[in-house]
């Protein structure tokens, strides 16, 4: 069976491969893949790419976009485009797309001994290509531009493209550990599948702004996204903060209440903030966009009551993890950026260790007598190890399954993990 736009699969060469597609679109969880907004461009008429650092301002007048803030924030505007939420989404373009389109490594072949994918690079961009063999002299393909990057490529990206104003996700991600090309999160390995739409709830998490067209759901106006996670997803809008900097006279009041610092509110607020990305889906109480810096959570998402003892994934319940955390409950001041300095990249786990040593003594731990300081370093690797995540699994040849591992963000005791 073909998918539902039999249309866009044509026959071209005699000597060609089959195809065994199927309409069959798995959902899952928004949270257990990487989707996210990002500028695309058609295949005939390819549109300016456009970076978080020079995108548009976010739908509304009182956005101003990344730009505005490097004028005056420049060093930390240079470090945030380096990090993983900066880069979380992007134009489909040869420096953001890490898989390889080279020959013996752009290919992807599949269960079914008549499919397989080619990642292609040419003069319309970059495309995924599915090729099948219907019958000895038959060959149908199907090709979808990559017109969208998700993911900074430090785990994985995946892939979406346009079908006019409906977004989808390409049939095959990027997977960095093993530097290949696998079948997307949640896709049958053997099947053609290009019919899985994107929710404005992942957009809401991947990008910085979009506006929705009519139905059916994964619509929207490609000239309102904004790429990445811009400075006003944490700051709010800065149009008033920015009049009131750029202001000719020295008369003109400067309010300290015209953007958000999130460092100065609440406990509970300042959770808020990284909480609606880093806890789950959630269920909308509101359209997605309406929460904004300083919001109570709550009145936007609902996040589902959980026993204290219930199983948390690691992928998407970071917030629900850390507050499980004994030295979460037992500080009244620990926030995620107690840890996090989310303006610069942080790779270096070692550089954690110092944060947990502030409150730690190295001699309290059980590691101490036998290993004296050189457990220094490893408080994230024994207390907050790397695990793999049942949100995000992926179909490989043989019926094998591969799942990513991500950090488990309950600091604790694990007895089966031990130091380097």
């Amino acid at each position: 069976m073909l998918t539902r736009s039999f249309k866009r699969w044509v026959s071209r060469r005699p000597d060609a491969w089959l195809l065994a597609g199927s309409l069959y679109a798995l959902a899952i969880a928004c949270a257990s893949v990487h989707l996210a907004s990002a500028q695309t461009v058609s295949e005939k008429s390819p549109l300016p790419a456009r970076s978080p650092l020079t995108g548009q301002p976010a739908v509304g007048m009182a956005y101003v976009g990344d730009r505005a803030c490097a004028d005056c924030h420049q060093e930390k505007s240079a470090s945030y485009h380096r990090t993983a939420h900066a880069t979380t989404s992007s134009p489909g373009t040869k420096d953001s797309i890490k898989g390889k389109f080279n020959p013996g490594s752009n290919t992807l072949r599949t269960a079914n001994p008549d499919l397989y994918f080619q990642m292609e690079a040419g003069a319309t961009g970059f495309l995924q290509r599915a090729i099948v063999r219907t019958s000895p002299t038959e060959v149908l393909t199907r090709a979808e531009r990559i017109d969208l990057v998700i993911g900074s490529g430090r785990k994985g990206q995946t892939y979406l493209f346009w079908d006019g104003d409906a977004l989808f996700q390409l049939p095959i991600s990027y997977w960095t550990e093993r530097d290949a090309w696998v079948n997307s999160p949640g896709y049958i390995d053997g099947r053609a599948d290009f019919e899985r739409p994107i929710p404005a709830r992942c957009l809401e998490c991947h990008g910085s702004s979009f506006e929705s067209r009519a139905p059916p759901p994964g619509s929207y106006n490609r000239a309102s996204l904004v790429l990445g996670i811009s400075c006003e997803k944490c700051h709010g809008p800065g149009s008033e903060h920015v009049a009131q900097y750029r202001a000719i006279s020295s008369t003109v009041p400067r309010s300290t209440t015209a953007i958000v610092n999130p460092k100065k509110l609440s406990r509970e607020r300042q959770i808020d903030v990284c909480a609606l990305c880093h806890a789950g889906a959630g269920n909308s109480l509101t359209p997605p966009l309406s929460f904004t810096p300083g919001n109570d959570l709550a009145k936007h998402l609902a996040f589902p009551k959980l026993p204290q003892d219930a199983r948390l994934d690691v992928h998407a319940s970071q917030v629900q993890l850390l507050e499980r955390s004994r030295c979460f409950q037992s500080s009244p001041t620990m926030t995620c950026t107690t840890c996090h300095d989310v303006h610069q990249p942080q790779r270096d786990l070692a550089a954690f260790a110092v944060r947990c040593l502030s409150c730690h003594q190295a001699e309290s731990c059980g590691a101490f007598p036998k290993q004296g300081h050189a457990i220094d370093r490893q408080c994230v690797t024994c207390h907050m190890p790397a695990q793999a995540t049942d949100q995000i699994v992926i179909a490989a040849l043989g019926g094998k399954s591969m799942q990513p591992k991500v950090r488990n963000h309950q600091i604790a005791i694990y007895p089966e993990v031990r130091t380097p």
